[in-house]
């Protein structure tokens, strides 16, 4: 692992003051800080009354402890212990049974031990006798010298080594020694927990999957520094208090500081390494877009494009070298993929220095194809200017010989003006402009050559007639009226102010090729737009036709006397329920809308007001899907009537009914597709705002639908749905609730997972309900609802930031009586339904505003922070809240 974390024995220590802190304190034991020889350490064990009545283990525990310490101190594992066993006071029995637990006990290198013998003379003698017969079995385990008084101990313990209650001068407070090892083994726990956590940390820096995304990098940048110095703020507190720790402990602050060095070391690289890598995404994504582009292939159709696009292509090489140029910087500054940048760096320079000169041959090419259009088009302004000068030529003055000698000379003077190119001939000109000739231009010089022989084959008969006419008189030729020319068609109106500056941009070209170009560009336009608007009338008159046809073939038939037997009986009154209200919908699409689309085919820019203007009237779409699961059904249950079957045997129809009654459906969708792809042709004309309306309100009205389709399958609501207003938002969120009130607060308690309930957003209310879905081979595909809770949102309040995750919200009831924090599966369906909710609340403080005049009073929690939570309270008003009970009465149903 790149950091380990070295921590104190005393951390590790399988016995810690808390545990045999009760005994430390009565003193069967402890470390005064004296030292023997060969710097053994001193373990007094005094007088104790009760030391025969502690248990073994927890004997064990406290010699484990005590030995434990110096060891740890020392960092020596190989420590010599002197136990002092002070018995002046006790009997020989007790000074045995001390002896055996202490052989037992003691876990450590026991170099000796000293015990002051009792004092009376009867122990004395009995302690005598019974160590002079037990000596050899204490010897073999450890040992033991009897000492007769504290006089004895100077023989073997200095007295600068001993306290007082044994003579020497040694100083020792034993609750002073308490609070020390308590402050000191609290310090190392501490000094643990902070390597514990770096460790993580440090875990968590090197496991860390890098995204690809550059938003990603910077929320991780910005996390791990956060991290970062909080550790620090706690590294810092630790270091502050181990200034009262004792030299002896000092490593224990020296091995802090070297944790914090190391730390400090490992996240300077592991954050230079998460910003360059940073800088490394966004080089690699400026190089994929400075990348992308390549010279277009070129042809006559795109030549004006190209040339005018040319300067966008100088754009994006200045990109590219500036591009470059940041990569050096980045490799300069010691980038640790410094290999790969210098890499992209080469294969920018080598795409620029490829496309320069790419785009310097394209260049010449298109240089050289225009100097040829330009000859060509000079050559049929010429045939153009014969064609004329012919045309124009007065016939009543070639009666006279001197008019005819001056209309030849005319001919002669127009021939010798005539463009070098028509000289070359067909053949020298195909070599000469072979590189750059495609089969357009190739047509085109075949074009120009024959347009050029048929006028010169004109003036060659014309010249032959006045040359006869110069040699003799000729009467006078009748003159003829010529036709006036065809008035000039309409601009249509999809062309826009966008259109019109392009067309005095070409013109402004003089240059007839690209003006044939753009107007053939204009016109495809224009064609797709008035094909689209015939698709839609089309499929309009087909759709009516299919709607006559399923009135007229079935629904008209459930009434035919003769087609009687065939039906069954339970289906003769449910003819509203097969077909809803098809009828109204069928009365609408042929007397009004579709009259209305046709008056439209000229100008297919117009077709959004339809839309606009008949926008109520397609709300019958949303009776009739909220009865389709109903015709549905019930066709389920009758497919097979023979009535059915003897109608479409009549209407030759190769579907049954229920795909016909599946068409409405299926008209909602074509029409957001058609005014979609009418949109795109009429994107720049004045009317396109109307279209894009017409589109809004479409998509709208297919959401609505999808709403209401939901929820129709509401089961177990008391009252009437369409009280509570047009349905806004549905959908499934994850929902947990508390209450104030002691029972139900006990019982939302218990609950630790969310319930999933499907929300629907009415203007007046929000329904929670429990979705249900029934399976099975006839099962409905359909899923239902059960009502659950209703919350009317005139006391309803938002909180639109919940800590811990984003994507959840709060919507508190009656003053926070009840607080429902919802979770959105995706955060963008969290702010639909934020926004939703948020347009209810003002439109009813507008309301409560002109309704009312009494103060409306916010409704807010103290507990939030309004720096750190978006709150939108509910509004009350008294007479709002009369109001309210008196219409939808003042109990709720609970969860």
């Amino acid at each position: 692992m790149w950091l380990i974390f070295i921590v104190s024995s005393e951390v590790t220590v399988p016995v810690s003051m808390q545990e045999v802190a009760g005994y430390i304190e009565k003193q069967v034991a402890y470390l005064s800080g004296g030292r023997g020889e060969d710097s053994s350490v001193i373990i007094t064990l005094p007088e104790c009354s009760a030391f025969s009545d502690i248990p073994e283990e927890a004997l064990a525990k406290v010699l484990s402890y005590l030995t434990l310490i110096p060891r740890s101190v020392t960092r020596q594992p190989g420590v010599k212990f002197i136990i002092i066993l002070d018995r002046r006071l006790d009997t020989w029995a007790s000074i045995k049974t001390a002896l055996a637990r202490i052989a037992a006990s003691f876990p450590g290198n026991l170099h000796l031990v000293l015990v002051l013998r009792p004092t009376s003379f009867f122990q004395r003698t009995v302690t005598d006798l019974g160590f002079r017969f037990s000596q050899e079995d204490f010897m073999l385990k450890m040992p033991v010298v009897m000492l007769s008084s504290v006089t004895d101990l100077l023989r073997y313990i200095d007295e600068n080594q001993l306290t007082s209650e044994f003579g020497g001068t040694l100083d020792y407070c034993h609750s002073d020694w308490i609070v020390l090892r308590t402050a000191i083994e609290s310090f190392a726990v501490m000094v643990k927990d902070i390597a514990q956590m770096l460790q993580a940390f440090g875990t968590e820096l090197a496991e860390t999957q890098l995204s690809e995304e550059c938003s990603a990098v910077e929320f991780l940048l910005l996390s791990h520094t956060e991290k970062y110095r909080r550790l620090k703020v706690q590294l810092n507190e630790a270091l502050m208090l181990s200034c009262f720790l004792t030299c002896p402990y000092c490593r224990l602050l020296a091995q802090l500081t070297d944790m914090e060095m190391a730390f400090d070391g490992f996240f300077d690289k592991h954050h230079l390494k998460l910003q360059q890598y940073l800088q490394l995404l966004r080089y690699e994504h400026s190089f994929q877009e400075v990348n992308c582009f390549s010279v277009p292939k070129i042809s006559v159709a795109n030549m004006l494009i190209f040339l005018i696009d040319l300067c966008l292509f100088q754009d994006e090489m200045s990109q590219a070298q500036v591009l470059i140029l940041h990569g050096h910087q980045l490799a300069a500054g010691h980038h640790y993929a410094m290999a790969l940048i210098v890499q992209r760096c080469n294969e920018l320079r080598h795409q620029c220095d490829t496309l320069t000169s790419a785009l310097n041959t394209k260049r010449n090419s298109l240089t050289q194809a225009q100097t040829l259009l330009r000859l060509l088009e000079e050559a049929q302004r010429w045939c153009d200017d014969g064609a004329y000068l012919l045309a124009n030529q007065q016939v009543d003055k070639f009666q006279s010989k001197e008019g005819a000698q001056a209309a030849l000379r005319d001919i002669e003077k127009f021939q010798e003006a005539a463009p070098p190119l028509l000289c070359a001939g067909v053949d020298v000109l195909f070599l000469e402009y072979e590189s750059v000739l495609t089969p357009c231009l190739q047509a085109h010089i075949e074009k120009t050559f024959q347009k050029h022989s048929s006028v010169q084959a004109l003036i060659q008969s014309r010249q032959n007639c006045l040359r006869k006419l110069a040699d003799k008189h000729v009467r006078p030729i009748q003159l003829v009226v010529p036709r006036p020319e065809n008035p000039p068609r309409a601009k249509s109106p999809l062309f826009s102010p966008k259109h019109g500056i392009l067309i005095l941009y070409v013109l402004s070209q003089n240059n007839s090729q690209v003006i044939s170009i753009v107007s053939q560009m204009i016109y495809c336009i224009i064609v797709r737009a008035l094909h689209v608007m015939k698709e839609l009338i089309e499929t309009e008159r087909i759709y009516v036709e299919e709607l006559l046809a399923v009135l007229l073939g079935y629904r008209a038939e459930m009434d035919n006397p003769s087609l009687a037997p065939l039906l069954p009986t339970s289906l003769r009154n449910k003819r509203d329920v097969l077909f809803g209200n098809l009828p109204d919908i069928y009365n609408f699409h042929s007397s009004v809308f579709l009259q209305d689309l046709e008056s439209c085919l000229e100008s297919p820019e117009a077709v959004g007001a339809c839309f606009l203007e008949r926008k109520e009237h397609f709300h019958l779409y949303e009776c009739y899907c909220q009865n389709k699961p109903r015709s549905d059904s019930l066709w389920r249950q009758f497919s097979d009537c023979p009535f059915f079957q003897e109608c479409q045997k009549k209407l030759e129809h190769k579907l049954a009914l229920d795909s016909y009654l599946l068409k409405p459906v299926q008209r909602l969708t074509k029409y957001q597709l058609l005014l979609k792809e009418l949109l795109k042709y009429s994107s720049g004309c004045e009317r396109a705002s109307e279209l894009q309306g017409a589109l809004e309100a479409m998509l709208d009205l297919l959401k609505s639908v999808n709403d209401s389709m939901h929820q129709i399958a509401i089961t177990g609501y008391e009252g009437d749905l369409s009280n509570l207003g047009r349905v806004l938002m549905q959908g499934s969120f994850s929902v947990w609730i508390s209450h104030k009130k002691g029972p139900t607060r006990v019982k939302e308690l218990a609950r630790f997972k969310p319930m999933q309930r499907h929300l629907f957003l009415h203007e007046h209310a929000l329904l929670f309900c429990k979705r249900r879905e029934e399976h099975g081979e006839n099962a409905d595909k359909t899923p239902s609802y059960s009502f659950k809770h209703c919350l009317k949102m005139s006391a309803v309040g938002i909180t639109e930031n919940v800590k811990g995750d984003v994507k959840k919200f709060e919507i508190w009831y009656s003053g926070r009586e009840e607080v429902y924090v919802i979770q959105a599966p995706t955060l963008e369906v969290k702010i639909a339904w934020l926004n939703e909710i948020r347009k209810i609340l003002t439109n009813q403080q507008k309301q409560l505003k002109g309704l009312n005049t009494f103060p409306i009073s916010h409704m807010t929690h103290p507990s939030q922070n309004p720096a750190n939570n978006s709150t939108l309270p509910a509004f009350t008003v008294p007479a709002l809240a009369i109001h309210m009970m008196c219409k939808h009465g003042p109990k709720l149903t609970s969860f």
